[in-house]
């Protein structure tokens, strides 16, 4: 069974529109945790315009289930990381005012950058995932940093999926088989939705964990939380 991390920076930024507490990150988080979800994932930015990073000290000590905290290792991240110690840690390779996650790291060329950070979380007990592109290559020097599972970038598998779903999942299929021969476990995450999740799952082997965000923010709109979250765990049942 895939494990559902949920994303809940959306839940943030709709509480900073008003600079208030509604709607309380902390309750939804454990909201989600009781719906089904088996981890909650975040991204805190350095400009915090969702996720703060005092969210994060708070949500480590109420979570029961896995904590995914995602973001570019400069020192104040990995400050914060190596004090709450999450259960894992994605490296993501966006600069600083990034909207989005928008590719995975080109980890050849950021080869001993990666290598020293993941020695840190490593060391630090925290279970580390690089986010790559479904390059075989790639996922290849993921694993020669020591890393423990790489998290693959899926917005191009989203974008093509209503063309030809065939064609838009064969390079994430590959990548994954590369990662089990690397000794590595797969996690992906980007774009992913009610619509194309159940092929993805079905299609892509040794599929660790997937986080979702934005998409099941929206789907909540009309579904409401708990209907949503049983959802996306139903599209994550293989058949």
């Amino acid at each position: 069974m895939t494990n559902l991390s949920v994303n809940i920076n959306k839940i943030a930024t709709l509480r900073n529109a008003r600079g208030e507490n509604n709607p309380d990150v902390e309750a939804v988080a454990l909201d989600i945790e009781r719906f089904g979800a088996d981890g909650i994932t975040v991204h805190p930015r350095p400009d915090e315009r969702h996720i703060r990073r005092r969210d994060v000290y708070r949500l480590r000590p109420l979570l029961r289930s896995e904590f995914n905290i995602e973001g570019y290792p400069a020192p104040d991240f990995m400050d914060l990381v190596l004090k709450v110690r999450p259960t894992q840690v994605t490296l993501v390779p966006d600069a600083p005012d990034a909207l989005t996650s928008s590719a995975g790291w080109n980890v050849v060329e950021h080869f001993d950058f990666l290598t020293s950070i993941v020695e840190r979380l490593k060391d630090a007990g925290i279970r580390t995932s690089i986010f790559v592109d479904p390059d075989p290559e790639q996922v290849k020097a993921a694993a020669r940093t020591g890393a423990d599972r790489v998290e693959l970038y899926t917005k191009p598998y989203a974008d093509n999926y209503a063309s030809n779903r065939e064609a838009a999942v064969a390079p994430f299929v590959e990548a994954a088989l590369t990662a089990r021969k690397c000794g590595l476990g797969v996690n992906a995450g980007h774009d992913l939705s009610l619509e194309n999740l159940a092929f993805f799952s079905e299609r892509i082997p040794f599929l660790s964990e997937v986080s979702i965000g934005h998409a099941l923010i929206c789907d909540a709109l009309y579904l409401g939380l708990e209907e949503t979250v049983r959802r996306y765990k139903a599209a994550l049942k293989r058949k």
